[in-house]
């Protein structure tokens, strides 16, 4: 089957990774290098970062839960920093990509993991980058996020309310996330999936796959 629809995390996909500036945040406060990640990959589906984005527990208990988590790892850190650094940078190649994709018919669908915090989908810490974010959102024909949804990657439900909401079949999507347990569902339903380690390598496996030629991406 030709595909027909290619689905997109944000986070680490649209934008840059947040993993890079919760790195950057670990090196100025002297904490092990992906502390963040352990605290939040310990108990993943139960832990104070899982229900926050199903929208279980608000800011201010995420901020006081990932501070007994981090504590229980040996460190001190609160949940309000690392809130602090999830909204990204936009990567302009790929948002170039979404129009290019558009403009030949594609169906463009978004999964994002996300929380109650900032503006909107892309927790946008400024109202100019949340306009930003709002401006690449109303590109997408649906957008799944997880504090709406009540379900959170890597829960094969939330992929296939996506292809429900596009009315199209698994096999005929490709999909793009930062996170290798996020890109396994997808190639369990039969999605392409990609595992995006940068924007220039996203885009050459996607036109590979298309094919297409898409304009060059840095970083």
């Amino acid at each position: 089957m030709a595909f027909t629809t290619v689905i997109f995390d944000f986070g680490g996909v649209i934008t840059s990774s947040p993993f890079e500036a919760f790195n950057r945040m670990e090196a100025e406060r002297g904490l092990p290098h992906n502390f963040v990640r352990k605290v939040n990959s310990t108990n993943p589906d139960d832990n104070a970062w899982a229900r926050f984005e199903r929208a279980e527990i608000d800011a201010a208990a995420f901020d006081a839960a990932f501070m007994q988590e981090a504590e229980a790892l040996g460190h001190v850190l609160d949940g309000a920093s690392v809130i602090a650094c999830l909204a990204g940078d936009i990567r302009p190649a790929m948002v170039d990509a979404l129009d290019r994709l558009k403009a030949e018919g594609f169906g463009l669908g978004c999964i994002t993991n996300n929380v109650r915090a900032g503006h909107g989908a892309g927790m946008a810490a400024s109202d100019d980058k949340a306009r930003a974010f709002e401006a690449i959102m109303a590109r997408f024909d649906h957008v799944i996020e997880s504090s709406k949804a009540g379900v959170r990657k890597p829960d094969p439900r939330i992929y296939q309310m996506m292809c429900e909401a596009l009315a199209v079949d698994p096999s005929s999507c490709i999909y793009l996330d930062d996170l290798g347990i996020n890109c396994k569902p997808a190639a369990q339903l039969g999605m392409a999936a990609i595992k995006v380690t940068s924007g220039e390598q996203a885009l050459q496996e996607l036109a590979a796959l298309l094919p297409l030629t898409f304009g060059p991406v840095g970083g």
